[in-house]
This record gives structure tokens, sequence and C-alpha cells, in this order.
């Protein structure tokens, strides 16, 4: 549809050329007209669009149509998800449209289409990456098979054709996993970089439900019920930074039976930050959002290092005071609460203003992967680095602001190198199978279906359920002791809150 620009004390009319491309209305010479009203301008502009789509149905009619032609009338008729018309318009706009937009469907070969791949494999580009650019390029061209428009679809391929026998050579990279200590103490780093309880109950949820990522963060406080989550919904984050609240992959609505302490984290966390709705949809969610820990430093309100230094204590002890443990004499537990007062410190990270959600990039590359390999990615102009943490109490708190590898003690270990939060599924379907958990409840867990004939023949039982939860509490309460060995205490409350428990204090 064409439209009108006002330019001066003139308007202009403007119409698509062809995907992503927009011209001006002129006359025989190539000149601008310039019209005296908008309505005129909008007029002429939406009639040398349409003399642009009649040109372009009869060079489709031909067999004479460019890909970029046909590929703008093919997006246009679909109708799928939000997040795969996305998918699918990346795709096209960076990778296929570059190469093939100006060229007519009929004289793209099977030679340009490996000269392409060959270029974008050139390029770096990752072989899933490619293969999935391919695939979409081979969809466009088989419904305009279908369409007439062409005789064979050059993009097919037949299989093996080509390649050595033997093993696939498409099998990706082998996924990182990690164990229930290792979802421990990433939990509790997460929570350490953000200053808040929020990350450490999210990540210990990710790694023993084995949600998704748009799940988890879709997940709404009155799905979370006694012994179970109930998975009805996923935030699927889209390119113009908005949340789209969307079924889960796949359809795959279920209910994930959960432990009683998972449970309790849950509740407490909900009990603690008091969601209230999201201007985005309008729905109370378990977990809210954070700014980049490079913000940290700009942060108002006092931490509960602050407090610690005011009172003159390590933070360990500060931790112990808040969470009500009798380990802390009563002279430094009430120095500990006159340096509260004084500086106005709220629990839980709740100074300021949270976001309303967790952004994929910022939450995988501030929070959760310096916290599973010890370090900050590198993002221009700054390299990789270490994250520079104060040695007490252990595991060490992080050190923000200028210079700050020159005021910190140490740095942190790696805990599990190229982990993922979409690992963390992996890692507790691992954990299932470690606990002998029969493939009906695993399948029923994770939300995949199985379409064998055994399967119809499966069913999960109560009994089978309940091994699943004594099994996932007794590694939790192992992955707690294991830590409770490294230090008893916790700068993160809610762990800390834990680990007494765990040891009756």
């Amino acid at each position: 549809m064409g439209f009108a620009e006002k330019r001066g004390d003139y308007w202009r009319g403007r119409y698509k050329r062809s995907p992503g491309v927009y011209a001006t209305v002129t006359d025989d010479q190539g000149n601008t007209i310039k019209f005296r009203t908008r309505r005129d301008a909008e007029q002429a502009a939406n009639d040398a669009e349409a003399q642009v789509r009649s040109g372009a149905m009869r060079d489709i009619a031909s067999g004479r149509a460019t890909f970029g032609e046909y590929a703008n009338i093919w997006y246009d008729r679909q109708d799928l998800a939000a997040s795969t018309m996305q998918n699918y318009r990346r795709r096209l706009e960076e990778h296929l449209l570059p190469t093939f937009e100006e060229d007519a469907l009929a004289d793209i070969t099977r030679k340009a289409i490996a000269d392409w791949v060959k270029k974008e494999r050139a390029a770096g580009y990752a072989a899933d990456s490619i293969r999935s650019w391919r695939a979409l390029l081979h969809l466009i061209l088989a419904d305009a098979v279908d369409d007439g428009r062409i005789m064979v679809n050059p993009a097919a391929q037949r299989k093996g054709r080509g390649k050595r026998g033997g093993r696939s050579q498409h099998r990706g990279a082998e996924k990182t996993i990690t164990t229930a200590l290792g979802v421990l103490l990433i939990a509790e780093r997460a929570a350490l970089l953000s200053g808040r309880d929020d990350e450490f109950a999210a990540v210990v949820s990710a790694g023993f439900t084995g949600l998704r990522w748009g799940e988890l963060v879709g997940l709404e406080t009155k799905y979370v019920r006694p012994g179970a989550l109930r998975v009805e919904w996923q935030l699927y984050e889209l390119d113009n930074g908005q949340f789209h609240r969307c079924p889960p992959k796949d359809g795959s609505h279920r209910t994930v039976v959960t432990p009683d302490w998972l449970t309790d984290l849950l509740m407490g966390q909900i009990r603690q930050t008091r969601p209230e709705p999201c201007p985005c949809h309008g729905f109370r969610y378990v977990f809210r959002g954070f700014r980049p820990p490079n913000h940290a430093a700009q942060q108002t309100g006092p931490k509960l290092i602050d407090v610690a230094r005011h009172a003159e204590v390590a933070i360990g002890t500060a931790s112990a005071v808040l969470n009500d443990r009798a380990v802390v004499a009563e002279a430094t537990r009430a120095r500990v609460m006159a340096a509260i007062e004084e500086l106005g410190y709220r629990r839980g990270g709740q100074t300021g203003m949270a976001a309303p959600h967790w952004r994929r990039n910022g939450f995988a590359m501030w929070l959760f992967r310096p916290a599973a390999t010890g370090g900050y990615p590198a993002k221009a102009p700054r390299p990789a680095r270490p994250v520079p943490v104060e040695a007490d109490p252990w595991p060490g708190v992080p050190v923000r602001g200028r210079n700050a590898p020159s005021r910190a003690d140490a740095c942190w270990l790696p805990i599990a190198p190229g982990l993922t939060p979409h690992g963390l599924r992996h890692s507790y379907k691992t954990l299932m199978i470690e606990l002998g958990t029969p493939a009906t409840l695993m399948d029923a867990q994770m939300g995949h279906a199985d379409g064998s004939v055994q399967a119809r023949y499966s069913h999960v039982t109560d009994g089978m359920t309940g091994r699943l939860l004594d099994g996932l509490t007794e590694v939790w309460r192992a992955a707690l002791d294991e830590r409770r060995k490294l230090s008893s205490l916790s700068p993160v409350p809610l762990l800390d809150r834990l680990l007494g428990e765990e040891t009756g204090q």
C-alpha cells in the first residue's frame, strides 16, 4: 500500500517496488512529482504500486518472476506462529534475498545454490545455520513448483549425494551438561551477580524441572501448585523487544511434577517478591527481569556488602543476621541491625524497579555465562575477562566499578564451560536417566511426544512419580551437603537459609 510523505511545502508519493525497497512517484523524465495534497500523493502511490504488482504477476504467470517477488508473495500468505514468521523473515532478509532476490526463479540452478552454500561456509557461519537457511530456500522453491512457477526444485537433494558413508556429518557439538551440585553452584553465582535471590530460584528451577527458557520466563504464579508446575504458556522475545505470549513449543502443555522442597522454593520466591501484573500482558509472573550486571554499580540503594562494611563484619555474618541464624553473637547482631537501619537497606535486591521480564541474551551473557564459566564474555571495546571477587565469604562476592580487578582478591574458576541455559534442560534429562526414570515419565516431564506403538501402551503411575521425586530430593540434599563442606554460609540469603535449615541451625 502506497503512502504520502511531507516534503517542505509539498507531498510526494512513495510505493513498494520490491521487498524492502521503496520508490518515489516520478514523471516521464524521472523527476519527483510534487503533489499539493496528501490525498493526491497517496492515490498516485497506490496506482504506482498496483502497476508494479500487476507486472510482477505477469512475470510470475510467464515463469519469469524473480525470487524476491515470489518470496514476498509466499511470505504474505503464511499464517504461522510469530516466532516462526520472525525466523523466516530474518533468514530471508539476511541470507537468501542478498543472493537470489534479482534472479528469476527459472534461472536458479543447483550450481548457484551450491556456490551460495560454499560462500556462506567460507564466511564462517555454523553448519547448522546454513542448513536452516537452505531448508527455507527448499521450502519456498517447493511451493513454487506446486504453484506451477517452475518445473523442478533446484534446492532438492538426494539423500547421501556427494557424501561419504558412515556416521552423519551433520551432528552438532556435544551439549554441555552439569550435575546437581553444578546447578546449585551456578545458581549461587548468578544470584551474586544480580544481587538478589530471584536468579538462584530460577536457575535451580530450570535445572530440576527441565523447563525451556520461554516457559521459565512465562511461568505465571497461578500455575505454581503443590507438587507441580503447569506449563500452559511461554514468552517468546521478538526482534522488536516485545514479548509474545504463546503456547509452549510443539504444543507441549503439561504438568511437571516437582519435589516439595522445590515447591517451597518457588512459593517463597512469590511471597518475597509479591509480583504485580506486568505491563505487557497483565499477568503475574514468578520471575522478574533484571538489568545487565554492568549497570549494577549505577543502581540506587545500599547492598548487603555495604551493610557488612558499615557494621565491620563479614558478608556471611550480615547474611546470617538477616536469616536469623543463632550462630551470631548478640552484640554483632545489634551492630548489623543498626547498620541496616542507618543505611535503609532493603532485602532481596528490591531497590529500584526491576524489568518485567529477563532478556534472553542479557541473562545468558551477563548472569548465566559468567556464573558457569567464571568470566565475562568479550564485548567491544572490552575483551573477555575473569569475574573479580572478594575472597570472603566463599564463593566470593563480585567486585564492580572502576579498577575492580585491582580491588579484588581472586576470581572465579569455571564450573561448566560451554553450558547454556538450555543446557540445564539437557542436564535434567540426564539426571532423570541416572535416577532410572521410565521413558514415559521423562517424556511427560520434558514435554516430548513419542509416537511409537510402545508409547501408546505405556502410562505414568503414582509409583513412577514418587520414585522420581524421592530421587530428586535425595540428589538435592546431597548437593547441599557438598556445598556445606565448602562453606557452611553463603552471601546469597536464600541459599544461606537453606544451608542453615539442613544443619538445624
